[in-house]
């Protein structure tokens, strides 16, 4: 699925659309935005990349992060939501409008919380509670972030064909 269709997906259902990227640092948001009409979807990203910044920006519990680290699917599914009410409050928008994503992972070079290179995390959360993948992709730094894009446009499109 293009970033274009889901776009088109999302304004027809009427959704917008809150997101919360770790490993891929803003990539998924930039690939949404450029396409026109973007605007009319995406309410907006925030990049937590540091561990501290999933408990303090999006919610993810810290004890969580501690006892897990931050490449885990819990991890990733507080993302989501935790990015989906705090955007829904922000904006003054009901929560069941909105759908939050969220991307956490090992890019590379090295392992990551016990868990390798290419492990990837992407959690869905909306009005059909939440979904998580489990990815796990090989290539280097830049191929695993750009996977990770693309797997989390067409996860974003499964869970709204629910």
């Amino acid at each position: 699925m293009s970033a274009a269709d889901l776009l088109k997906q999302l304004e027809g259902k009427g959704l917008k659309l809150a997101i919360a990227e770790s490993l891929t640092g803003g990539m998924l948001c930039s690939e949404l935005v450029s396409v026109a009409g973007a605007s009319n979807v995406v309410l907006g990203s925030v990049v937590a990349y540091q561990t501290g910044l999933k408990a303090s920006a999006l919610g993810v519990n810290p004890q969580l992060l501690e006892s897990n680290g931050a490449v885990d699917p819990e991890v990733a599914v507080q993302m989501a939501e935790g990015i989906r009410s705090r955007m829904s409050l922000q904006l003054l928008l009901a929560t069941d409008r909105v759908i939050g994503v969220s991307t956490t992972g090992v890019a590379g070079p090295d392992e990551q919380d016990g868990k390798p290179v290419g492990t990837v995390f992407i959690a869905v959360a909306g009005v059909h509670g939440v979904k998580v993948w489990e990815e796990h992709f090989s290539g280097n730094r830049a191929a695993i972030r750009n996977l990770s894009v693309s797997a989390a446009i067409a996860h974003i499109g499964e869970y709204l064909a629910r």
